[in-house]
């Protein structure tokens, strides 16, 4: 049963976030990004993607949150994590993994401020046929 086989390698490659791309034009668009869809698999109505993402210096996610878990870890660079609230809840650089909620309760934005690009792998874990991320408005911070 290849899914079964391919979840457990994309879970060690992934390892534990981040980021993605907005569903919408109305909210806040995501920029500098590029993402190359590494393995993606469908068991028990559940999709796994694992995707390596490169957000240039001066980069955004946009504003988004997940309809599912998301894991990574950062290859490259340092990605700098913001919470609804404005406030900054982690900046991760290689080597380190990170790890994002799900739903609208959990509205985030991951930026490159360093001066090189960020390299990150990450997994999606999220309902079978959802979308990896769904973009939302800036919730009131004073940066998009």
């Amino acid at each position: 049963m290849k899914p079964v086989r391919c979840f457990p390698a994309a879970l060690t490659i992934a390892m534990t976030s981040a980021v993605l791309f907005p569903a919408s034009a109305a909210a806040t668009p995501s920029s500098g990004i590029e993402a190359e869809t590494m393995v993606q698999s469908t068991l028990n109505g559940r999709d796994f993607v694992t995707r390596e993402l490169t957000i240039a210096p001066g980069g955004t996610t946009g504003w988004h949150y997940h309809p599912g878990q998301v894991f990574g870890v950062i290859k490259q660079g340092t990605l700098t994590h913001y919470k609804g609230d404005c406030s900054v809840d982690g900046v991760y650089s290689a080597g380190d993994s990170i790890s994002e909620g799900s739903g609208t309760g959990y509205i985030h934005e991951g930026r490159n401020e360093g001066p090189v690009p960020v390299v990150m792998w990450v997994l999606y874990i999220k309902p079978a046929g959802s979308q990896l991320a769904v973009d939302a408005p800036n919730p009131g911070c004073p940066f998009e």
